[in-house]
């Protein structure tokens, strides 16, 4: 029981946990915004009617195509917002991460193999090398 215990404690699942919340009141937020705001304007500029009510009618099936479609709005703002407050930041961030990283190597002039820096002599093909700043 212990090992489950350590296992909630540990930060990654308090961070899922936040985030799943997070995440859920946020597509309300956008389902709210795009049936409720979106739509209607689209349709007040369209002429269409509200898409919710779109459907068509194969025998006894009603297809509702316009749930659908609010749908694929919905899907492609929270995409849209993801990328641009999650992705691209996190991308930004680890690229200054990487390009702090002291590189601990350097390529032998004779053999193109990568020795360490202090190195004065090749392992590989026994070159004497003049050690690097």
């Amino acid at each position: 029981m212990s090992g489950f215990k350590k296992f909630l404690m540990r930060g990654n699942v308090i961070e899922l946990a936040v985030a799943v919340v997070i995440g859920a009141a946020f597509t309300s937020i956008v389902n709210s915004f795009v049936e409720d705001l979106l739509t209607p304007l689209i349709s007040a500029f369209g002429g269409l009617p509200d898409f919710k009510g779109l459907t068509f009618t194969v025998g006894e099936s009603v297809f509702r195509y316009g749930e659908f479609i609010n749908a694929l709005i919905s899907f492609a703002i929270v995409a849209t917002v993801v990328y641009f407050l999650v992705v691209s930041p996190y991308e930004r961030l680890s690229a200054r991460f990487r390009r702090a990283e002291v590189s601990t190597t350097r390529e032998c002039p004779e053999c193109r193999s990568e020795v360490p820096k202090a190195a004065t002599r090749c392992a590989f093909c026994t070159v004497q090398l003049t050690p690097a700043d």
